[in-house]
This record gives C-alpha cells, structure tokens and sequence, in this order.
C-alpha cells in the first residue's frame, strides 16, 4: 500500500532502569554459557519488575506528546498493541491509556499481533488518516512487562530471544512530521498458525496448566509434527521478502537505497539470513548491532530503534528506513520511511 501525506511526528519510548547482563543471569541460574555461546547475541534484557506493560505505554506517550507540537487533545485516533494480557481477561487495555492521558472521546483499538504489533497498529491508523473517518493525528502505543510466571524470559522462546520490557509510542501525522512514511504492506501465512499453539486446546484454561504463545514446547511440537525447522525458516523468508519488495515498489526504492533496515531485537545470524541476505545488504546496515544491548521487547523494538537511530545522530535527512516484523500467526509487516529533517528533541 502506498502512502502519501502520513508522517512520523515523533517517536516516544520508556526503557526500565533496571537491567541484566547475561552474563549477570548466568550466574543467577537464570541463563547458561551454551545460549551465550550459540544463540543469541543479545546481551541484556532490560527489566520493568511491578511496573505494568500499560503504564510503560503511557510514560511512552506522554514522551511523544512532550517532543510534539501537537497536544493531546489534538488526538484523533489511538491503537495499543500487546503481545502477553495487559491486564485482567476481557479488559480494554486502550481505555486505560486514553483515560491516564486524559483523552476522552478518542477512537480506539486493540491490535494483538504480539512483535508484529506496532507496524500492524500503524497500518490501521493509515486508514483513519487517509480514509473517511479524516483523523489528522494517530497515537500508536505498545508495551511489554514479560514477568510472569507464564513466560521464561531468558530460556522460555528458544535460542533466537531474550525477553526485555519497555513501552513505545508513535505519533502519526498528516500535517508533517520527520519522515514521511511512504510505503506499509501487511500479509498471513496461516499454514504456520499451528507454530504458536502446538496442541492446546483453542477453549481457554481447559487441561494442562496454561502455556504463553511462541515458548519453546510449542514451536517444538510444530517442528517434530507438522513441519521442519528449516522448512518454516524457509517459507517465513520468501514470504516476508514479498512484503519487503511490495513496499520498496510501492515507495519506488530498490533495496540499494536503504540506509538501515530495522528489525526485531532478536538472533543477529536470523536477521542476517532471512532480512539483509536476501536483501542483498550487508549487515552494517541492519541495527542488529545495537539491538542487541536493548533485547527483544516485543512490538516496541521498532521505535526504540528508530529513536536510537535518531538520538545517536545515526540518520540523515533523505535516508530510506525499512521495518520489518513478524509474529505468530504467521503475520507479518514491513514499512518505508524516509526522513525529511532530524527533529529538535533529537539533538539535544
């Protein structure tokens, strides 16, 4: 889908102030010299303890707001996105954000696609601002607090990811921002739905003691019964690169014109082999490199990268950024900005 007249006005995020080395947690018991050795590559995950994912979400917003022009009652249309509940079963997790900002009367709406959340969010809210509804402004939120007893935050999603937690905000503009977002396409490869669930019962709390989506049982099942490791990799790749080069036309960009490639926080050897490879790009120009000292905080990652990439002074005015997620499902998105001026709050 191309896009014209949507902009990126500013990006907030809230990072814990507590964080854990690996190697801190391998002397905790909590991680081990062979995922350290073998997997990986990441090498801190950032901690949020009793700090709910909504209110991470909130603090990031309120950060966007601050680096803004806009004002809050300004917003037109806000969506969260979550990966673990946000809160108690059957409750809305975006009320509880609209009302901590004081934004009474907004549109809103839920998008559960777990890391693939905060491109999926903002692909709605393009709708909101292009379509009939006439939105001017849109406030995507995302937040994760992966402490639970559900989830294993070092070992429970296998080799490729440390959980991290963290909260995200981007606000989208029609009237202008510091990039214009030209392209976003999204798409479902249903034949790996099984992936995340194995054999559990699609009737909650029914059986065995309750598993959280994506731990590594799960995946497990689906490879020894259904379908190959190697096999899924391989269908993930040619079906997430469709969706790249969907967006790069859309934009009219060839992959060469990509300054930085922003991919989840998660096994660089994945990243390289299923993004820059066939993207024919060298992993210089994925953020890989300093994802890693963030970890992987669900649909966060692509604006606390981009906010890296902007606050380090890693980005100039005319360069093409590629995001690219995927979660469960299988779904996945990729989106194209290009930056029109590094922003004031950037450079203090």
């Amino acid at each position: 889908m191309k896009t014209n007249g949507v902009y990126v006005d500013t990006v907030g995020v809230y990072i814990p102030e507590q964080r854990v080395t690996v190697e801190e947690a391998v002397e905790q018991g909590l991680y081990d010299e062979f995922s350290i050795q073998y997997a990986t590559g990441l090498t801190t995950a950032y901690i949020a303890g009793d700090l709910p994912a909504l209110d991470m979400a909130v603090l990031a917003a309120r950060n966007a707001f601050r680096r803004s022009g806009s004002e809050i009652d300004d917003l037109d249309f806000h969506v969260h996105c979550t990966a673990v509940q946000h809160g108690p079963e059957g409750f809305y997790p975006p009320g509880y954000v609209l009302r901590e900002l004081g934004a009474s009367g907004v549109a809103s709406t839920d998008v559960r696609q777990h890391s693939n959340g905060l491109l999926a969010g903002i692909e709605v809210a393009v709708g909101q601002l292009t379509g009939a509804a006439g939105a001017e402004t849109a406030l995507v939120t995302a937040a994760e607090n992966f402490t639970s007893p559900l989830i294993d935050r070092w070992r429970g999603f296998g080799t490729g990811f440390t959980a991290s937690d963290g909260g995200a905000a981007v606000l989208l503009s029609r009237e202008g921002g510091f990039a214009a977002l030209r392209a976003v396409n999204s798409g479902t490869m249903p034949e790996l739905e099984q992936w995340h669930r194995g054999e559990e019962s699609l009737l909650p709390f029914r059986g065995e003691e309750r598993k959280a989506s994506g731990t590594l049982d799960l995946l497990m099942y689906f490879n020894q019964h259904v379908m190959p490791l190697d096999k899924c990799m391989e269908m993930i790749r040619d079906f997430e690169l469709d969706l790249v080069h969907r967006s790069l036309v859309d934009a009219g960009l060839n992959a060469s014109d990509l300054r930085w490639v922003v991919a989840a926080n998660s096994d660089s050897l994945m990243v390289e082999q299923t993004k820059m490879q066939p993207l024919g790009l060298p992993m210089s120009r994925s953020t890989a490199h300093f994802g890693k000292e963030y970890g992987h905080m669900g649909a966060c990652d692509m604006a606390v990268s981009l906010n890296h990439l902007l606050v380090n002074g890693l980005v100039s005015p005319g360069d093409n950024i590629l995001m690219t997620t995927s979660a469960a499902g299988w779904v996945s998105t990729s989106a194209v900005l290009t930056v029109l001026e590094i922003p004031d709050w950037a450079q203090d």
